[in-house]
């Protein structure tokens, strides 16, 4: 491609360096939705010369919660959430109230395996994990649903953005996936966002706000919605959100070291080398294991040490899903 497009005046990058360089070109705008640790070091870049970030990628906050911030601030710039549930509470935050917030509220699908049993989830294959019932969304994404550690990292995510305290978060699970979040107030007023799950709706919020757009996303019809309910998360069947809770409470790396367990394990069960509930249990025991070697609490100063933990962590998880294959 770039010698068919040699003297044309474009210019063609790959790789993560390529990443960087488009994220340091002055867009004033710049969407940031590459999944996992990936992301992170370009939404960096554009963070530090002041763009607008609509933010998209969760591993980059969770990750990188204070190192990310600092650098939104040091540019001058903006973040600007567009995870549908983020994107919803912006949306329900009234910003001279804020010290009236008494919860935030992250609602979840539950996923494909919502009334699975532990049995069942334990024979689950790949192409079952990633049939989402109501969002169409990448693999990675998609098994993270089916975890429920996507909305672990969602209260990491939630956490960072918007400063309320872990206990006062609260999840619940919503099948129809209408109602994307809420924010309860100290009046009891609770204020909602609801539309259809279709991911065009929050990013073009993203790009007028503080105007609206017109977006072509499918619009509710009330008259023919038939309920809407909710149901508390099982903690046993999907312990991902007991190790986010405590990951965010243990603080500073520990999200980082999670995360990077989770993303290795994800990849090897899409490989079909380790069983779905292997997830789980490999992002505990990472962060078990690392726990003795690292100060889990400490914060990274910087990006090269955050790096380096990550690493740790991605080969620590490696070496324990080796050892799981033989059992699959």
């Amino acid at each position: 491609l770039k010698r068919a497009l040699d003297g044309s005046g474009i210019a063609v990058a790959s790789g993560a360096e390529g990443l960087r360089e488009a994220a340091a070109r002055p867009a004033e705008w710049v969407m940031a939705a590459i999944v996992g640790f990936a992301g992170l070091p370009p939404i960096l870049v554009a963070a530090e010369r002041g763009a607008t970030i609509a933010l998209a990628n969760k591993e980059a906050l969770v990750c990188a919660g204070r190192l990310l911030l600092d650098a939104v601030r040091r540019g001058g710039g903006t973040l600007m959430p567009v995870d549908s549930e983020h994107n919803a509470i912006f949306q329900c935050l009234e910003e001279r109230n804020r010290d009236k917030v008494e919860r935030l509220i992250l609602t979840a699908s539950g996923g494909p395996f919502r009334d699975w049993s532990l049995a069942e989830m334990a024979a689950a294959t790949p192409a079952q994990a990633v049939k989402h019932p109501n969002w169409d969304m990448g693999a990675k994404i998609s098994i993270d649903s089916a975890t429920m550690m996507n909305k672990g990292l969602e209260l990491i995510e939630a956490h960072i953005l918007f400063g309320v305290p872990s206990e006062r978060i609260e999840i619940v699970i919503h099948p129809q996936s209408v109602i994307h979040s809420m924010v309860a107030y100290s009046d009891g007023s609770v204020l909602a966002q609801l539309g259809s799950p279709d991911m065009r709706t929050p990013i073009a919020h993203a790009l007028a706000w503080p105007a609206r757009i017109d977006a072509p996303s499918e619009r509710l019809d009330f008259r023919t919605l038939q309920a809407l309910t909710f149901e508390v998360p099982d903690i046993e069947r999907f312990p991902a959100l007991r190790l986010a809770r405590e990951a965010l409470q243990t603080g500073g790396i520990s999200t980082t070291i999670m995360n990077a367990a989770n993303e290795i394990a994800v990849d090897s069960f899409l490989a079909s080398e380790i069983g779905f509930l292997d997830i789980a249990r490999i992002v505990e025991d990472v962060r078990a294991g690392l726990g003795r070697k690292l100060t889990i609490a400490g914060d990274c100063a910087d990006f090269a040490t955050l790096r380096a933990i990550d690493e740790e962590a991605r080969a620590e998880a490696k070496a324990l899903c080796a050892a799981r294959r033989h059992r699959v």
